[in-house]
């Protein structure tokens, strides 16, 4: 299908995905390449760009969800926004095949492409997790489990079955790294609260455990820190497992392998299955027909530019984020000396690309290399509660989560959306914790249909 009217013929910067880098970019680009005459388009499946950082605190119920997210047409206001997902790129013909979100599908012309679409869960072909498992990479993942939990609670509080209620009130969570153990610390902050006001269960009726199949967790901290969070972990109830994969979730039960001998480390029922072990980069990189390093990332250089195999770099075609393997300057990053995916290198490295965009396609100003030396890592681990090294400074407990919420309110991007978290944080402060559930997400037109007459559930299917 030929580009449609509504969609601009402009000289085209396009920039595949409207994450961190994306949104940061194209909020740098979009006045000055306006101005020279182009246009900055910006192509995502979501009209938004989802702060994943914030996701474990909207499952705590510290953040509303929308809040975690930024409007693209909000804060992108001479950008062109298409809400769709490009399935194929033509790089020598500088066009890009985009699949509309109503099913159509549209070729745009371009002068320079930015491939920046973050990366997706990393799951294993492991029985049962794809219809038990809950990620928690996006933000109505992130809502989902925080009603879910909700839920379960409320559900197990009037359950007469002791099995039922105890697998409700099982709460199991895959991963050992940063998401992984924010995740379980706040799940078992709410979970807590929402227990204390419910008189027909208690705490000892609650099981949680986090899965991890490496000997520690964390390896973004010192390895003291990470002892220390695991004690700090256990000391709350929650039962830590290293050294142990999950091997199959059927029905619900799941079982636990231990990754030294192999033999089966445990055998449960839960209702709650939390995946937060790994990510990978995002489909569209294979896709593309750019080059790929062994883990499906865009190879690119240090000054951002997509690269082939022999380092040849690829003229008007540029790399940022979680989908690509840029050279880390500083020494510090992967074991393949590549810059680890998270949030620290996405949001610098989209400055040094907008800078480099525009020296090389509009003659403003010269390439630069990116080169970061991290700044560390903070991790909230539930309410006053966190660990961190920040400037190589190792803090525990009330310091950093302080410096844990302080780093992210100022690197969410927008002002506005700065002030819609921290008044929800200090609301929160003042008035306490919401742990109301939100009923009938996944059916909300139910009560209407009841009213209505009725929709009678299908018959269980025979033979």
């Amino acid at each position: 299908m030929a580009i449609p009217q509504t969609l601009s013929a402009k000289p085209r910067i396009l920039i595949v995905g409207g994450g961190y880098v994306g949104l940061t970019t194209a909020q740098l680009l979009q006045k000055k390449v306006k101005a020279a005459g182009g246009i900055v388009t910006v192509v995502d499946p979501m009209p938004y760009m989802t702060y994943q950082p914030f996701l474990p605190e909207v499952v705590g119920g510290h953040i509303e969800a929308r809040h975690a997210v930024v409007s693209h047409r909000r804060h992108l206001k001479d950008s062109e926004i298409i809400t769709g997902k490009v399935s194929a790129v033509d790089h020598d013909g500088r066009t890009a095949t985009v699949e509309l979100s109503q099913g159509e599908t549209v070729e745009l012309p371009y002068q320079d492409i930015i491939m920046a679409a973050g990366a997706t869960t990393k799951t294993f072909p492991i029985e049962g997790l794809a219809e038990h498992g809950i990620g928690l990479k996006t933000i109505e993942e992130a809502l989902t489990l925080r009603n879910h939990i909700l839920e379960r609670i409320e559900s197990a509080s009037v359950m007469t079955d002791e099995v039922a209620k105890s697998r409700a009130l099982t709460f199991t969570v895959v991963g050992g790294g940063f998401a992984g153990i924010e995740t379980v610390a706040e799940m078992e902050d709410i979970i807590r609260a929402a227990v204390a006001v419910n008189p027909r269960i208690g705490q000892t009726d609650v099981r949680i455990v986090m899965v991890e199949a490496m000997g520690r967790v964390m390896p973004e901290v010192t390895e003291d820190q990470a002892v220390g969070v695991v004690e700090h972990l256990r000391g709350r109830g929650i039962e830590v497992l290293l050294n142990t994969s999950l091997g199959s979730v059927v029905d619900g039960e799941m079982r636990l392998i231990n990754m030294k001998d192999k033999s089966e480390a445990d055998r449960f029922d839960s209702d709650t299955l939390v995946w937060t072990a790994g990510v990978a980069a995002n489909v569209v990189a294979k896709k593309s027909g750019f080059p790929v390093d062994p883990r499906g990332r865009v190879t690119g250089t240090a000054t951002l530019q997509i690269a082939d195999e022999d380092g040849r770099v690829l003229q008007n075609a540029w790399t940022a984020g979680d989908i690509s393997a840029i050279p880390d300057l500083s020494g510090g990053g992967l074991p393949d000396g590549t810059c680890v995916p998270n949030a620290q290198h996405a949001s610098r490295q989209a400055k040094v690309l907008a800078k480099n965009v525009l020296a090389a396609s509009f003659g403003q100003g010269q390439l630069n290399e990116y080169k970061h030396d991290s700044l560390g890592a903070v991790a909230g681990l539930g309410m006053f509660q966190g660990v961190g090294n920040p400037l190589k400074i190792k803090i525990n407990g009330f310091p950093a989560w302080m410096a844990h919420r302080g780093y992210h309110a100022l690197a969410i991007p927008t002002v506005e959306r700065k002030v819609r978290v921290i008044g929800g944080w200090v609301s929160e402060l003042v008035l306490g914790r919401d742990y109301t559930p939100v009923r009938d997400l996944e059916s909300p037109y139910r009560q209407f249909q009841e009213a209505a007459g009725g929709v009678k559930p299908k018959e269980p299917a025979k033979g």
